[in-house]
């Protein structure tokens, strides 16, 4: 292994060692179930608002966003960010002060528990299905995580995929089960700050590289339809493609999704004072869309090095490398710049652990809090809930390697599909159950179901039909599951008033 290569490998392996070293730290702040699943709500913004967007960011930050820059120009990037920053902006705005008190005030530490305790559901019918939901999302998401970090080792060291996936999925698994939440939070802030280091990094080296900004904007210029956001640059064939009504559409539904995602709600329900919500949304909705934009830059700095020769040209798939090529080349000019680009590289990292851990979490609190303890009535000690919680943590970390062994499996299939079924299943029911005082449980769970079995029948029998029809799933599926919630709702019987008090008890406070 050359000398750089091995610079690089060893502050990698110091970026995990200081994970872990957090999870030890964070792990003696945890006295209750609650402190384990969410930290005793005692986030202060900062924290709330990084290790949100650390969690929602995964690899498609540092590989997905700027491999699709290099390899189609700025339309289905641009649209991309467009609806991904206004998700973002938007589920911190209206979702985050409502359901900080909701949840205070309904005594809810997860999001399945929230939903039974919103409707006055004593069954727990709510809890347990939405608890199924998430382990159906979260362990092939959480396996996605694992599956890339285990490439990346592969292709920049040729350490063997398995090896690599199953050491990540160890460290993730160590500082998660020992710290519980603390540890999933601080570590997201470390890693967000390692991503934007990365980030702007490679910003600038490549622009250097690529003999400047005008080189890169001439070059962009030169390619057809690369600069428009109606129409696409196809690298391929070296011609452009309309862009049209429906994928931008279809692209800037990505944002729905946002109000569904139990991994970023439960920073809501952690912040210590709802008065910090408006502190940690600027400086997530900023962030956020400052480091799209960056990785949006990065693919056409890429596009302009492969032009003047400093790295090869990226075909298909392998344009989602262009940071780590950069990387390797930034690797090349010395001690110094090694460690930086092992710097860099533990971004790419960053991006992947920061959402597994978080995702884990949420699984582990759907089986052990949710399902054994809310609707199957076990009677443990806080003392066993805990040890029975981060066992869990371990299983699942287990069937996510055993779904991730397959090294040609697709990571961005896997998220996409998962992101969709989150927001279409959760992020109707949390709109209404936190804005509309008339929907009730029938129409919760009637939604719920429905937004659910739409994802599977969009993404497999519509969608591929084509034309019209080739519509990311996740907005056909959250217009039925929104729609089917208020029909319902109102056709059931309304709620009664002790809940309806407690909506604008809660609605009501200033």
């Amino acid at each position: 292994m050359e000398a750089s290569n091995i610079i690089m490998l060893i502050t990698m392996g110091a970026y995990l060692v200081f994970m872990i070293v957090i999870g030890v730290i964070e792990s003696k702040k945890n006295n209750s179930v609650s402190d384990y699943y969410l930290g005793g709500r005692r986030l202060g913004p900062v924290v709330t608002a990084m290790s949100a967007e650390a969690s929602d960011m995964s690899s498609y930050l540092l590989m997905g966003l700027p491999g699709l820059a290099y390899l189609s120009g700025c339309a289905e990037v641009g649209w991309t960010i467009i609806g991904l920053a206004a998700g973002t902006y938007l589920n911190w705005l209206f979702t985050a002060k409502r359901l900080r008190r909701y949840t205070e005030a309904t005594k809810s530490i997860t999001v399945p528990s929230f939903f039974s305790n919103r409707y006055g559901d004593e069954k727990n019918i709510l809890t347990f299905i939405a608890a199924v939901i998430i382990v159906i999302f979260f362990i092939p998401y959480t396996g996605s995580g694992f599956a890339a970090c285990g490439k990346l080792f592969n292709s920049l060291f040729g350490i063997d995929y398995h090896v690599a996936m199953i050491i990540s999925a160890i460290v993730i698994l160590f500082y998660t089960t020992l710290g519980g939440f603390l540890a999933a939070s601080t570590t997201d802030l470390v890693q967000s700050i390692i991503m934007t280091i990365a980030l702007f990094i490679i910003l600038c080296f490549g622009a250097m590289k690529a003999g400047g900004w005008e080189n890169v904007v001439t070059n962009a210029k030169s390619l057809p339809g690369y600069f428009s956001m109606v129409s696409t640059y196809d690298q391929a064939t070296g011609t452009s493609h309309p862009y049209n009504i429906i994928q931008i559409v279809s692209t800037l539904a990505w944002g729905l999704g946002y109000f569904g995602m139990p991994h970023i709600l439960l920073r809501f329900m952690a912040i210590r004072d709802e008065k910090e919500l408006k502190t940690s949304r600027r400086i997530a909705s900023v962030w956020a869309l400052v480091s799209m934009f960056v990785s949006m830059l990065i693919g056409m700095i890429g596009l302009g090095m492969s032009a003047e020769g400093e790295i090869g040209f990226l075909e298909g798939s392998k344009s989602e490398t262009v940071i780590v090529q950069i990387s390797k080349l930034l690797s090349t000019h010395g001690v110094l710049f090694a460690i930086i680009a092992g710097v860099v590289l533990s971004g790419i990292l960053a991006s992947t652990m920061s959402t597994s851990d978080s995702q884990l979490l949420a699984a582990s609190s759907s089986i052990s809090s949710d399902i054994l303890v809310s609707t199957f009535h076990a009677k443990i000690s806080e003392k066993m809930h805990m040890f029975v919680s981060k066992a869990i943590v371990v299983l699942i970390g287990v069937l996510g390697v055993i779904l991730a062994w397959n090294p040609d499996s697709s990571v961005f299939q896997i998220v996409s599909f998962a992101w969709a079924g989150f927001g279409a299943t959760f992020g109707p029911v949390m709109i209404l159950a936190l804005f509309w005082k008339r929907s009730n449980k029938y129409g919760a769970l009637a939604g719920m179901v429905s937004g659910g079995i739409m994802i599977f029948v969009w993404k497999f029998i519509f969608r591929p039909l084509g034309g019209a029809l080739d519509i990311y799933e996740l907005l056909p599926a959250f217009i039925v599951a929104l729609v089917i919630n208020v029909i319902v709702s109102l056709a059931t019987k309304a709620p009664e008033k002790e809940i309806t008090d407690i909506f604008e008890r809660v609605n009501d406070r200033k």
